[in-house]
């Protein structure tokens, strides 16, 4: 499947034409797969894929297959976007792309991003609240400014010593 027909089998979740619809080709059918693609194409641009939109999915580079499956979860119209380590595997320079997109995001579609990640590179440059478990139990919660700070996150993460300063 291309990008394109990717970011479509996302709104296809939400429409309501149905088998004998596409079966049939129907004028309801054809109207839909056509807002279907206006929007998918959209999106893609959204996310930098605009120009990739009729390659295979597989032939794209490893950061663009992520932001594919960004513009594929857009297309559902969430209110909530979760992203799992959206970074992980992404050189310096493919990270810091997806940083700003996902801000961009945040901002552009109004959409609440729940972010699990490791890399508190990540975690700094796209929050605005942050909660830190360690062995599933909260221990912080506040800005990053003030999750960078907390004594206990200190200790958690980097060692007892580093957060009594020795």
């Amino acid at each position: 499947m291309s990008a394109l027909e990717n970011v479509m089998v996302g709104t296809h979740a939400r429409t309501k034409v149905g088998l004998f619809d596409a079966l049939l080709d129907t004028r309801r059918f054809r109207r839909t797969e056509s807002e279907s693609e206006d929007e998918s194409m959209k999106l893609l641009e959204a996310v930098g894929l605009g120009d990739r939109a009729n390659v295979v999915a597989k032939n794209l580079a490893y950061g663009d297959q992520r932001r594919l499956e960004v513009a594929r979860a857009l297309a559902s119209r969430p209110s909530l976007l979760l992203l799992d380590e959206p970074a992980a595997g992404m050189n310096p320079a493919e990270t810091e792309q997806m940083i700003q997109l996902i801000k961009s995001i945040r901002d552009k579609f109004g959409v609440t991003v729940l972010l699990i990640e490791h890399d508190m590179r990540v975690v700094m440059g796209i929050s605005e609240k942050i909660a830190v478990l360690d062995h599933g139990e909260k221990i912080a919660e506040g800005t990053p400014a003030e999750i960078r700070n907390n004594p206990k996150v200190i200790e958690a993460y980097l060692g007892r010593g580093a957060a009594s300063g020795v």
